[in-house]
């Protein structure tokens, strides 16, 4: 009895002296000895835990360097800061929901152009220059001047509103880009026409409508032979004034009014509107005439209705796009998305100071209603 007692006690230290034994992926045990731990055992053991402690420390620090690095992008637009209408905004507020602050993880590098065309390709070669990890392209021609300083440096773009991509030449294709440019794509020419048929429906005698275009724009054709095809459906005669500068718009509306137009279709082109939208909100209320636009932000500085693609909303795509490229996806892989969701927006006070009922079927349809 003693004798099986000082066996047991014997066995308790030998336990205590090793106590990675009571592990289960860690034991000594030689079954032929009772239990014992060869030094051959006990070496490969150790070995095991210094390469298991290398792989923590190694995953670790490589953890600790993805939260530290700092994303370099780029932000190509025609817009100065101050006329923004709020889409820079949209992309920073979404960018930081995915986790990117900038002067935190992110650095951007921001280049305005002001619509100027020497001014657009140089800032363009610069931000090829500087190599960032994904550059922001806003518009056809931003996007078109990047692509051309990007051809010997494959820097990823991601496109916002650059209409129609495969016409553009931009992708081979929406589902795989097979360049390094993808992102958010504009095309709808469809829209045009259905701005159309909702004139007809404020105003049913509508015979004549006057149509503001920008013939200088990449979508231009493809919006027009739209038009024209819904036109000729609803009897409707049209009269295309061409607006190429700013200069353009007070004699456009003017000869809308000239020619008896019974409502305007504004599809003028963005690098013009932007600058001027309260100009144009108010050619269109001294026109006297119901008048549709593509944007929200015309329709809240006093214009009628709008029926488009909330341009807010690409921004937030392209930020989206932005985060997959710097996760490691290739944009010539990452397919191009269209919008699928359009709003229509109506400011029953503008509607009230034109003397013009909005339809219910309208009112019901509409996304925003400006009281």
């Amino acid at each position: 009895m003693w004798m099986s007692l000082a066996r047991k006690r014997m066995h308790a230290r030998r336990s205590i002296a090793n106590p990675l034994t009571s592990l289960p992926y860690f034991r000594f045990a030689d079954a032929g000895r009772g239990g014992g731990c060869t030094a051959g055992s006990a070496g490969r053991t150790l070995r095991v835990l210094a390469l298991t402690l290398g792989i923590i420390c190694f995953a670790q620090q490589s953890f600790a360097e993805q939260k530290s690095q700092v994303f370099r992008i780029g932000f190509l637009t025609g817009n100065p800061a101050n006329l923004d209408l709020g889409f820079t905004k949209a992309f920073l507020e979404r960018m930081r929901e995915l986790g990117y602050v900038e002067g935190t993880n992110i650095s951007i590098e921001w280049r305005h152009h002001l619509r100027n065309g020497r001014r657009q390709r140089a800032m363009a070669a610069e931000l090829a220059v500087l190599k960032p990890d994904v550059i922001v392209a806003n518009g056809a021609g931003d996007i078109r001047a990047l692509k051309e300083a990007t051809a010997t440096i494959p820097i990823p773009i991601v496109m916002v509103v650059g209409g129609d991509p495969i016409g553009n030449g931009f992708v081979k294709s929406l589902a795989r880009p097979g360049g390094n440019i993808t992102g958010c794509g504009s095309v709808h020419p469809e829209l045009s026409g259905k701005r159309l048929e909702i004139l007809k429906e404020i105003v049913p005698r509508l015979s004549i409508a006057s149509v503001l275009v920008s013939s200088s724009s990449p979508n231009y054709l493809a919006g027009r032979k739209e038009i024209d095809r819904r036109a000729g459906l609803i009897g409707v005669t049209l009269q295309y004034q061409d607006v190429l500068h700013p200069n353009d718009l007070r004699s456009a509306f003017h000869a809308s009014v000239k020619g008896r137009a019974g409502a305007i279709l504004f599809l003028v082109s963005g690098p013009i509107v932007n600058p001027h939208v309260e100009e144009i909100a108010d050619l269109g209320m001294k026109s006297r005439l119901p008048v549709i636009y593509q944007r929200k932000a015309l329709v809240d500085a006093g214009g009628l209705i709008s029926y488009g693609v909330d341009r807010a909303d690409l921004f937030q795509c392209a930020a989206t796009y932005v985060d997959r490229i710097l996760k490691g996806a290739k944009p010539s892989e990452l397919p191009v998305e269209l919008p699928t969701k359009y709003k229509l927006r109506v400011n029953l006070k503008t509607a009230r100071a034109l003397g013009i009922t909005i339809p219910s079927s309208i009112l019901l349809r509409a996304d925003e209603v400006i009281e």
